[in-house]
């Protein structure tokens, strides 16, 4: 095999040609290794943040034809703020547990290769009720919150990590999705990585055309400093890294 480096047909066409199943051998599970987990667990003594459960959210519907005309990005946002509920549906629309089965596996608002739902959420908080600015991760199997961070600079370090994209600071939150990649090449090897990125992309679209249903602009962002984002996160960049990340906030318009 090639140096991916050196190569003159360059990393991203490597990556794609010794990612085909002719190279790849037997997966962690078909040699009897033990499934990772199916999430992180809440970390010891730090208050969980209850939401609004699923059941009991009343959200105005919307056209699903006129939410996928009406799909685009957007980087400018109104003072209001989301409200716990309208949080508590766009996670629900973009992670949101169904089903558990067993210790084997999730099924989720959004499709994942193999159910096995890589993805942790992380929430850039900079404008929703009832819950303080700073870093949450999103509990998905209990649809809860927990307040990692409390850094008042965060969203400025975050916005600078993401190349300077400023609106990330006039947000009302950021999605950082992160992926867990042991959960995917478990089962796939090393084509799981291709599984993960499409999986980012089922789970943003979600976010896009949830939005549509609460009066939210979405923006996709794919930007970013790796290593400096993982910093922030406080992940390792390797065993977890960020993989997509989206700003939501209010546009002015409802339903």
């Amino acid at each position: 095999m090639p140096d991916p480096v050196s190569s003159p047909v360059g990393i991203g066409r490597e990556f794609m040609e010794y990612t085909k199943y002719r190279y790849l051998g037997r997966s962690d599970q078909e040699n009897g290794l033990p499934q990772p987990p199916l999430d992180l667990p809440a970390a010891p003594g730090i208050p969980i943040v209850a939401l609004p459960k699923p059941a009991e959210l009343s959200i105005p519907s919307v056209d699903l034809r006129m939410a996928i005309e009406r799909r685009h990005s957007v980087r400018s946002y109104g003072k209001k703020p989301l409200s716990l509920e309208e949080l508590s549906f766009l996670l629900w629309c973009t992670q949101g547990v169904r089903h558990v089965h067993g210790s084997v596996a999730t099924f989720r608002t959004v499709p994942s290769a193999g159910a096995r739902h890589a993805f942790e959420t992380y929430l850039l908080i900079n404008d929703v009720e009832d819950l303080a600015p700073g870093l949450y991760r999103y509990l998905a199997l209990s649809h809860n919150l927990q307040r990692v961070s409390a850094d008042p600079t965060l969203h400025i370090d975050i916005a600078h990590a993401c190349l300077d994209q400023d609106f990330i600071m006039r947000c009302g939150v950021v999605f950082l999705w992160t992926a867990v990649p042991y959960r995917m090449t478990w089962r796939y090897g090393e084509r799981g990585y291709r599984d993960l990125h499409l999986d980012a992309g089922h789970v943003c679209q979600n976010l896009y055309l949830a939005a549509e249903a609460v009066g939210c602009g979405v923006c996709a962002i794919a930007a970013f400093d790796d290593d400096a984002m993982a910093s922030l996160l406080g992940i390792d960049g390797t065993s977890q890294f960020l993989i997509y990340l989206a700003t939501a906030g209010k546009t002015g318009k409802e339903g």
